[in-house]
């Protein structure tokens, strides 16, 4: 059995680099990282993560952004649509509520003169729209309470609005935010800030007490197609002639590889902690699927 402080270390160590890969370099100061004050904190909340990913399978955030206006009329259509024609309560970046037609004409109008003018129609992106959502049983409240705190964290600076639909399946919060924000900078969400949005609203989740997660599939085990269903089509059918490349390429392989590595890493150390504890989490981590293995070539004469 090795030393307790050794293993927390190699957890923390190994588990930071696993599950907040894109964060571990990054200074912004509201990107989420691991917490804790000490090393056995900090361990204790990586083994908490490695449980809720795959032994209780925590629910999964959803932040995707479903479009945006080019002009005002669009923006203000798309306010018409989420308040269901005023009919549903809809709530601004200072925490004003209001409800009704003519309250929704008048927040697209502040937002038509809020800063630089919105034409009706144009060609420049000037309002995104953003869903955050989670799964059916959730309580919806704290769906609105944890987006509400993420719009406050990640798009300080600009005019947002946000409803509640809890009418469907999955509870989920609209959240149309202006492109310009008050000093002039435009909202530009590229791929590692949509990652870095589902880890806020993941932890904001979390600390209202919903279990949540915003990890990838290929960190939580799922299984991942490394390879096009046309190569797949052609190795069934001995039609394969060179080796394939997987999607994504090499880079994507290089990638795997390392998750891979990073998993094995974690079971190696928990195996070597001696707790039941670390133990029941090491049988829980060797059920994690790794990538597939690429088709071998077909034989078929010409």
């Amino acid at each position: 059995m090795t030393d307790p402080a050794t293993i927390d270390g190699l957890l923390v160590q190994w588990g930071d680099r696993h599950l907040y890969p894109g964060n571990r370099l990054t200074r912004a100061a509201r990107t989420p990282r691991l917490r804790g004050s000490s090393t056995a904190e900090r361990a204790a909340f990586i083994r908490e993560r490695i449980a809720a990913l795959v032994e209780r399978r925590a629910p999964q955030v959803m932040v995707k952004v479903t479009g945006g206006g080019r002009g005002m009329k669009a923006i203000a259509a798309h306010f018409r649509y989420i308040s269901k024609h005023g009919r549903l309560e809809i709530e601004d970046e200072q925490g004003q509520k209001t409800q009704g037609k003519d309250a929704v004409r008048e927040m697209a109008e502040d937002w038509r003169y809020g800063g630089s003018l919105i034409p009706e129609q144009g060609n420049r992106r000037e309002a995104f729209n953003i869903m955050l959502s989670m799964p059916s049983g959730t309580d919806a409240s704290i769906v609105q309470k944890a987006a509400r705190e993420f719009a406050q964290q990640e798009l300080v600076g600009h005019k947002f609005v946000m409803v509640l639909h809890e009418h469907q399946a999955n509870p989920h919060v609209h959240l149309s935010v202006r492109a310009e924000g008050r000093n002039g900078h435009r909202l530009n969400p590229r791929k590692a800030e949509l990652r870095r949005w589902r880890e806020t609203f993941a932890e904001k989740l979390r600390g209202w007490g919903v279990e949540a997660e915003a990890t990838p599939g290929r960190l939580r085990g799922a299984r991942v197609r490394s390879w096009s269903i046309g190569v797949v089509k052609a190795q069934k059918e001995g039609r394969l002639r060179k080796a394939a490349t997987p999607v994504g390429g090499e880079r994507s392989v290089r990638g795997e590889l390392a998750r891979r590595q990073s998993w094995s890493e974690l079971v190696s150390i928990l195996a070597a902690s001696g707790t039941p504890e670390d133990a029941r989490l090491r049988r829980a981590l060797g059920q994690v699927t790794w990538i597939p293995t690429p088709p071998a070539r077909g034989n078929r004469d010409r």
